[in-house]
């Protein structure tokens, strides 16, 4: 199959590797799209210090289940679609036993420290796959795991008190701030405004729900919140963010920042106002309530999505990511530039068990390296 390699920081190439084969347990997952994230930059970067070289990277996906392994899950038959919650834990450390397992001391990840969906096929265990309903396509599920990331958040932010008619600010109109946005309204918060340097984003912002969107905080006119959240993972915001809180805010550290950055916070404030600062790491028990807002339609990522690229398009997304362009880029490694090839796993015409896949009309036959469906394909 074609996976992209990470042979080392900075480096990637697109490359034929082995086949995935389930082993007990796993399934094999066609990669219909894999989102890239702040976390894919820094990996490519060479800035996520639990990552090893080479990788293939991405964590962010959802696709159809081809094989299975032993003892896998009944309810994922061939042919299901799936979201997969990449985290990886021991089960056995301290921390996993006290119900912290993203806070894992053996902590692993698919696509962070382990082989991931910027491939044609990935095997997965079965027991991080959660099935989609048929109205969720692949670059939906995709948004899963972003979205379980940030139902995490809240209910860190839910922790230290109620957010219902708090005012509050979110930095950051990215994947995940505008996420962050749209669950904060789901719980009640508000106002809501939001701080972004790119006036795109703004817009979808102001589209989702925000009462404000602005380039800078600074135009906020002195406004204080109840709750802040930082969405970009930069320092300078991360600052700003909590020099917006009122005495008694509550502040979530959400964004992925270097492993070596540092803030500056006045610990008299903290005493003196009674500021609160959390974090949130990962995903932890969220995945499958992100599925069911997915699902019923609370949170909807259509506005921040972007046309998928095929694999060879990957540096190209990391640089339209890196330039602020769009909100959310994906990936689909078997790529079909009409949209419209819909493939089953029909056993009779399987090559090497996985690569080879009928359209369900009878239309055409999905090779590796090309997908025959309109004569459109890369």
């Amino acid at each position: 199959m074609r996976a992209l390699v990470l042979d080392r920081p900075g480096s990637f190439r697109v490359a034929d590797v082995p086949d995935p084969t389930p082993q007990a347990g796993q399934i094999v997952v066609r990669v219909e799209c894999c989102g890239i994230c702040g976390t894919d930059l820094h990996i490519l970067a060479g800035e996520f210090p639990p990552t090893p070289y080479p990788i293939t990277p991405g964590h962010e996906f959802a696709g159809i289940v081809v094989a299975r392994g032993a003892d896998a899950k009944p309810d994922l038959p061939v042919g299901a679609r799936v979201a997969v919650d990449p985290s990886l834990y021991c089960g056995y450390c301290r921390r996993c036993r006290a119900g912290r397992g993203n806070l894992c001391e053996n902590w692993e990840a698919i696509g962070d420290t382990v082989n991931g969906a910027f491939a044609e096929y990935v095997a997965v265990p079965a027991e991080n796959a959660y099935r989609l309903p048929d109205h969720l396509d692949g670059q939906l599920g995709a948004m899963a795991e972003p979205l379980a990331c940030a139902v995490h958040g809240i209910r860190r932010l839910g922790m230290l008190g109620p957010v219902s008619a708090e005012p509050t600010v979110v930095i950051g109109a990215g994947t995940m701030g505008l996420l962050m946005l749209q669950l904060l309204l789901h719980a009640g918060a508000g106002p809501v405004a939001v701080v972004d340097r790119v006036g795109e984003r703004l817009e979808v912002a102001r589209k989702l729900g925000a009462a404000q969107a602005v380039t800078d905080a600074s135009q906020l006119d002195g406004a204080s919140f109840a709750v802040a959240v930082d969405a970009t993972g930069a320092p300078a915001a991360v600052e700003a963010a909590i020099g917006l809180l009122d005495r008694g805010g509550r502040m979530l550290v959400f964004g992925v920042s270097p492993a070596e950055a540092a803030i500056r916070v006045s610990p008299f404030r903290v005493y003196n106002d009674e500021i609160t600062i959390t974090g949130s790491m990962a995903i932890l028990r969220s995945f499958g309530e992100a599925v069911h807002l997915l699902a019923s339609g609370v949170v909807d990522p259509r506005p921040l999505l972007s046309e998928p690229l095929p694999l060879e398009g990957y540096g190209d997304a990391v640089d339209r990511v890196r330039a602020g362009q769009g909100i959310k880029w994906h990936v689909r490694p078997l790529y079909c530039r009409c949209g419209e090839a819909q493939w089953s796993a029909a056993p009779e015409v399987q090559r090497r068990g996985l690569l080879t896949f009928a359209r369900t009309d009878g239309g055409g036959t999905c090779l590796r390296n090309a997908i025959q469906c309109c004569g459109s394909a890369r």
